[in-house]
């Protein structure tokens, strides 16, 4: 039975001890106390809203990449977005709700002939996901000579504040950096947002997504095989973390059922039954290996969720 500070919210779609492996990229963790699936932009910020209002502990799940969950599983609610609604006008403006998935967004703007999201082929983000991060990717083959940040085509977002207030922000609020924006410091909640998109050639978009899908599975393991969070470290400029971990000869080391990949040093793979102590436990030795043999301090870029 729910507890009464959660009656507010649909109990069809809140349940308790729920599992969150099979709702992250790596398939790793134990339960939420309990979780809801919020279904629109108000759903979600009622349910942070309850939450807050009972002194609750809550964490908004999106599609659970980059973020390892502790196989305690994680206390109070976690709010699985599945706020997916979206409209493309006339003038190339996108408004999206949070929770879509960005590759189900660069299907649409593409086939309609628009051009801003079609670099993000391929990365398993949702919008609230994307903005958190500033998702990025190289700039189209052949040259892919700069970063593309997802930054360069956002328009302004509406936003749940810490303290509670409903806003509408733009960019310079949002102080998007590399792998920064203030969602990293702040506990503020991307409800919808919307992304100026240009008119472009459909079949030249077409190319950019099969050259880019190409281009991540030759050098990705594929999450449908072997599961991830994506880049475990974060990059060391002009280095390469993950190079650093290759040059100490850790590629297919495991811990475990978690396994630092053949084809990319800075992720690591579920081989089928890893636990997020396996994890852990490799990244610690991944960190000493590089210590030792060059002086790099390697710090992670996953998030590390709940109880370990």
């Amino acid at each position: 039975m729910a507890p009464s500070s959660l009656s507010s919210l649909s109990s069809a779609r809140l349940t308790a001890n729920a599992p969150l492996a099979p709702f992250t990229t790596f398939k790793i963790g134990g339960p939420a106390d309990w979780l809801y699936e919020a279904t629109s932009a108000d759903d979600l910020a009622a349910a942070i809203t309850a939450a807050r209002a009972a002194n609750m502990p809550w964490f908004v799940l999106g599609l659970g990449a980059n973020i390892v969950v502790g196989d305690r599983g994680v206390r109070g609610l976690v709010i699985r977005n599945r706020a997916a609604a979206h409209t493309l006008s006339d003038d190339g403006v996108l408004w999206s709700e949070s929770g879509a998935v960005i590759q189900d967004l660069v299907l649409d703007t593409v086939r309609a002939g628009w051009s801003g999201l079609e670099h993000y082929i391929g990365i398993p983000s949702t919008v609230g996901g994307a903005l958190w991060q500033n998702l990025h990717f190289l700039s189209p083959a052949p040259e892919r000579e700069r970063t593309m940040f997802i930054s360069e085509v956002f328009a302004d977002c509406d936003i749940l504040t810490e303290e509670g207030e409903r806003r509408t922000v733009n960019a310079d609020y949002i102080q998007f950096g590399y792998d920064d924006t203030v969602f990293h410091h702040r506990r503020d909640v991307v409800l919808s947002a919307r992304f100026q998109l240009e008119r472009a050639d459909p079949a030249r978009l077409h190319q950019i997504l099969q050259e880019n899908l190409s281009w991540r599975g030759s050098r990705h393991p594929w999450l449908q095989v072997h599961p991830s969070a994506g880049s475990i470290f974060k990059k060391i400029e002009g280095v390469g973390a993950g190079r650093l971990i290759d040059q100490c000869g850790l590629k297919g080391f495991r811990v475990g059922d978690a396994q630092i990949s053949h084809i990319h040093a800075n992720i690591l793979v579920n081989l089928g039954h890893a636990t997020a102590a396996d994890v852990r436990a490799l990244i610690a030795h991944a960190q000493q290996a590089v210590r030792e043999k060059f002086g790099y301090e390697l710090e992670p870029e996953v998030g590390f969720i709940g109880e370990f």
